[in-house]
């Protein structure tokens, strides 16, 4: 079995799922995933939710350690090449001060709903995300990342 054709098992993809939904159950009181599943249930369900859900850590020039399937999907990655993708090149190169902002601002506040943003898939195709959450996600020593979560994105045709 390789591990990245079924990144859900993996122990650390586990770990981080629970973090995922308990940083997510702690900002906005409602949950992404039932908290009171077993780690590995909680993990494949994530994995295969019917909403986006995207991380990235803390690194200087963050890059993105979690896609579920329907991320996977829109951005047209596997999970190898996303986990390994700085996270401002998911955004418009136009969109980038922006982004950079609401990151901050999401930092500072914890949370932030109603996001949307144009963002660009590995084979150029672009789409509009609408009403996204991001949030602070927090371990036992405090912030250790970002998320996004939505259900919601426009694909843009261009002309």
């Amino acid at each position: 079995m390789n591990d990245n054709t079924y990144p859900w098992k993996q122990s650390e993809v586990i770990r981080h799922s629970q973090l995922l939904c308990h940083s997510f159950q702690h900002w906005t009181g409602d949950s992404l995933i039932d908290p009171n599943d077993n780690p590995v249930i909680l993990s494949e369900k994530l994995f295969f939710a019917p909403f986006v859900v995207v991380s990235h850590g803390m690194e200087s020039d963050p890059i993105f350690n979690y896609a579920n399937q329907l991320a996977l999907k829109l951005w047209q990655m596997n999970w190898e090449d996303f986990t390994r993708l700085p996270s401002r090149y998911s955004a418009e190169p136009i969109e980038q001060s922006e982004r950079e902002a609401m990151l901050k601002k999401s930092l500072e506040q914890g949370l932030i709903s109603n996001y949307r943003g144009l963002c660009t898939t590995s084979q150029g195709d672009r789409f509009f995300i609408e009403d996204g959450i991001i949030w602070t996600m927090l371990d036992e020593q405090n912030q250790c990342g970002q998320a996004a979560m939505f259900m919601h994105w426009t694909p843009i045709i261009d002309p």
